[in-house]
């Protein structure tokens, strides 16, 4: 790893860099900070099922508060938890180049999802966030509800499996009443039942910008799915409830 990190400071070439399934470990983070805060050409990296310690991962978070060439990190199934989030977000408040940040199955729970609300309300260059199966709750996701109210940004954002529930779609529906930017958003697998679909559906008869919706796996009723059938007619949105 020292020796990749001394390649990245010094790097005129390689724009993209899987790490996937690596073990990198605290000498390896610490290199990884090295090479990322002084790399100018990498604009992609993929550290998805990397194992590496949830106390490790902070340097990785700490360099993009520096870097200024990185466009796309991945970062799903490493599970780091609530706690490395808080210096993820932090590097995102400061961070004016990360355009696509998938973080998916990394346990980061409401806590998490809060410490990622407050840099959306910052950030202006993000515009793919994917935060799949990281146990949300319907109170991480009225944190990121309010955090789209006010973002300008954010295109794409990724909710699927997150346990959201009935309150966490309410939250949702209310924030595309006001949102002018997201245009798919992804609620698959979160159990929001007859009157949360309703509610997101109803939402997007006001709400222009949003372009596809999905939430299949839902448990949504025959009698609503007709009900979507029939209002889909007067929307702008794609409603992909299969």
């Amino acid at each position: 790893m020292e020796y990749l990190a001394n390649g990245l400071k010094n790097n005129q070439t390689l724009t993209s860099l899987s790490l996937m399934s690596t073990s990198i470990g605290t000498e390896g983070a610490r290199a990884l900070y090295a090479g990322l805060r002084n790399n100018r050409r990498l604009m992609d990296l993929d550290l998805c099922r990397s194992i590496i310690d949830p106390v490790d991962i902070q340097y990785l978070f700490n360099a993009l508060q520096y870097n200024n060439t990185l466009t796309c990190l991945r970062l799903n199934i490493i599970r780091f938890g609530p706690g490395p989030t808080q210096y993820l977000a932090n590097a995102l408040m400061h961070n004016i180049t990360l355009t696509t940040l998938s973080m998916g199955l990394n346990g980061i729970g409401s806590e998490g999802a809060q410490h990622i609300a407050k840099a959306l309300e910052i950030n202006n260059t993000l515009t793919t966030l994917q935060l799949g199966v990281n146990g949300i709750g319907a109170e991480g996701t009225r944190y990121l509800a309010n955090a789209l109210v006010h973002n300008k940004a954010l295109k794409i954002l990724g909710l699927g499996s997150n346990r959201i529930h009935l309150e966490g779609a309410r939250y949702l529906a209310n924030a595309l009443l006001n949102n002018i930017t997201l245009t798919t958003l992804d609620i698959a697998g979160n159990e929001i039942g007859l009157e949360g679909a309703r509610c997101l559906v109803n939402a997007l008869l006001v709400n222009k910008t949003l372009e596809t919706l999905k939430f299949g796996n839902n448990n949504t009723p025959e009698e609503e799915l007709r009900y979507i059938v029939d209002v889909s007619h007067y929307l702008t949105a794609n409603v992909i409830y299969d």
